[in-house]
């Protein structure tokens, strides 16, 4: 495999900081590199190195002439006058360039004398093979399947993009670059603003992409299933693990681990070295002494990674409740006469998890200001149980206050017990400290703001949580924090997550905005999951005898055993069913060419000029190409079922 892009002992430092120094990586086909670390550590500053937005200040980044390299940056860049449609099409300018190239190669053949028609063939065909390798008998396809995938509908096409909402423009950056398919595609957080099955979508896809990925994300579940390699920064350093995100997990600790074993051993060796030069510094061996001193001057010192030492959040005792905390009886809610949702009816006891779970837009967070009595219900009510106390965490960061700093805005106004030297305290528990503590709320991060929110929750001392979206703005590390305080909460809770990770290691009950309705179920998210597949392959299995007689009813009593047996024995020996009615390979085989010369002929009426000029007749091309192209993936598939079962 050809190397796509090389770096080579990268070092970039801000105000004197480094931010990360001897780092080296090399890309070729099929890698699936996931960038990690914690807020703040470069791994943006990376990417833009790779691409040359920024430069290293020592080292350097190589990429073959013809090797294609694309990013995608956590802020919207386009027209906003475009529409939704006119934007996904310059994914695939480069596509339309060589459709264009090709058009006037074909038109000058038209008119070359015999001596330059050989010299233009080689071009011909060059252009052929490419635009035959990037599938441009299926652009409006490509289009669709991207744009749908990732959560747009079709009467959204015309749209401007103007108007979108942010998260919106964040997704049309996504489909632009999947569409353009670079040799090496950098993505900054492309699972930011997508809902769980538009990223379960967006994995499938980038799982077929046959070229080099580097993707910075918090998403443990997209990690493990996208990446085969991870490169992890954290204070200047890095260190590359193979596989998934699961195994660098497992490999980081089991080095932690070792790491603090030596340091252990190197810090009971120092101070013991330096209890024997205090106590004969003077005296017989005052040589030793020295000699050992300047020994331990040269040890260089095992310094544990700072970002391994997460700050360890807790929340604290929770006062008991009644065991009914929550019941919400045929609720329903919604806007302009359009209903978001109805008859949600649900009841939630005294320590329960419950995670909700639906595509945006389908009223998650409605919901659970409804569930508060923020908003009013349209229909049906909501009671809550004895001494139940509520702390919300809005994914706004509303509840702290802009102007104030840190240890201000953390302050319950009801507690006039809580002091500046508590808010302090608070916060550093929530990995807020030193002088970010005086900073105003407005001027910090996402990722800060969330930690000073999830303080002044935790200060409020409440037994009833509700959280939106609490680990958007988090890393890994701080997600993986939150998970275990709020495992260690003694409290009710409910939240509205995207992060499948999370969710499987809170959730108790999930609620889930299926097609038909929200639907309550035990268990994580990942045992729902599970659950709906069991139903659709019933639901497939079912529909699939649908068209056959029915079995007669068994006699009163039910069928013997012995009979149950037989039938079991039977069924054994049965060859696999079919598929398809029974035919010759012969004559399968003769469909089968058959239909690979009407794909030819379509793929050459694509490339004449009169084609070429007409959109109209382009796509219809398109849409017979990729319907013969179906029919011959069922020939295919039909050919190995005869020659399985037939012989």
């Amino acid at each position: 495999m050809s190397i796509l892009l090389t770096a080579r002992d990268l070092s970039r430092q801000f105000d004197r900081n480094p931010v990360f120094s001897g780092l080296s990586l090399e890309l070729r086909d099929g890698d699936r590199v996931g960038l990690v670390g914690p807020n703040g550590t470069g791994k943006t500053t990376l990417l833009h190195c790779l691409i040359g937005l920024d430069h290293p200040d020592t080292g350097e980044v190589t990429t073959p002439n013809d090797v294609s390299i694309a990013l995608l940056e956590q802020e919207p860049d386009f027209n906003p006058n475009h529409t939704l449609l006119e934007e996904a099409k310059r994914g695939l300018a480069h596509l339309y360039q060589l459709q264009e190239a090709f058009f006037r190669l074909t038109e000058k053949l038209s008119t070359a004398s015999p001596a330059e028609q050989e010299k233009l063939h080689k071009r011909y065909d060059d252009l052929h093979h490419e635009l035959d390798r990037q599938d441009a008998f299926n652009v409006d396809h490509r289009i669709d399947e991207v744009l749908t995938g990732l959560g747009f509908a079709k009467d959204e096409y015309d749209r401007p993009i103007s108007s979108f909402s942010g998260g919106q423009q964040n997704r049309i950056m996504l489909a632009r670059i999947l569409l353009r398919s670079p040799d090496v595609m950098l993505l900054d957080e492309p699972t930011n603003h997508l809902d769980i099955a538009s990223t379960e979508w967006l994995e499938g896809y980038l799982n077929r992409f046959e070229r080099a990925i580097v993707v910075v994300s918090h998403d443990r579940y997209f990690l493990d299933r996208v990446t085969n390699r991870i490169l992890e920064l954290h204070v200047g350093r890095n260190a590359e693990y193979k596989g998934n995100f699961t195994s660098y997990w497992r490999q980081r600790e089991e080095r932690l681990k070792v790491l603090e074993r030596q340091a252990e051993k190197q810090q009971d060796f120092i101070e013991k070295t330096e209890d024997f030069i205090r106590r004969n510094k003077a005296g017989q061996k005052s040589v030793q002494a020295k000699d050992r001193e300047k020994k331990l001057a040269r040890v260089e010192r095992i310094e544990l990674p700072q970002d391994f030492a997460e700050t360890r959040m807790s929340f604290g005792e929770a006062s008991r409740t009644g065991d009914m905390v929550l019941e919400a009886q045929d609720v329903a809610k919604g806007f302009d006469g359009e209903r978001l949702f109805e008859h949600v009816s649900l009841r939630l006891l005294r320590g329960e998890r419950l995670g909700i779970v639906g595509p945006n837009g389908c009223g998650k967070t409605t919901l659970l200001r409804t569930l508060l009595g923020e908003l009013k219900a349209d229909a049906g009510k909501v009671r809550f149980g004895a001494n139940v106390k509520i702390g919300y965490y809005d994914q706004k960061l509303e509840s702290v206050d802009p102007s104030l700093d840190a240890v201000e805005a953390v302050r319950p106004p009801e507690r006039l017990d809580f002091t500046p030297n508590n808010a302090r305290g608070m916060l550093a528990r929530f990995g807020v400290k030193g002088e970010l503590q005086m900073q105003t709320v407005g001027a910090m991060s996402g990722g800060e703001k969330s930690r000073v929110a999830l303080a002044k929750l935790a200060a409020q001392q409440v037994n009833f949580m509700v959280l939106d979206e609490p680990t958007n703005h988090l890393d890994i590390w701080a997600r993986d924090s939150l998970e275990q305080a709020l495992r260690d909460f003694g409290g009710t809770l409910i939240f509205v997550s995207h992060d499948r990770f999370f969710l499987d290691k809170l959730a108790n009950r999930v609620l889930v905005a299926e097609p038909d309705g929200w639907k309550l179920h035990d268990g994580n998210y990942s045992e729902y999951v599970d659950f709906r597949r069991r139903i659709d392959a019933q639901k497939a299995e079912e529909a699939a005898k649908g068209s056959k007689t029915s079995k007669p009813p068994a006699a009163a009593g039910g069928p013997s055993s012995q009979a149950a047996k037989l039938r079991d024995e039977a069924s054994k020996n049965e060859k696999p069913k079919r598929k398809f009615p029974f035919r010759k390979t012969s004559d399968i085989e003769a469909d089968i060419a058959a239909k690979e010369d009407e794909l030819a002929g379509l793929e050459a009426e694509m490339m004449l000029p009169e084609t070429l000029r007409d959109g109209e007749k382009v796509k219809a091309i398109g849409d017979d190409y990729a319907k013969v192209k179906a029919d011959l993936a069922r020939l295919y598939e039909h050919w190995t079922e005869a020659t399985e079962l037939d012989g």
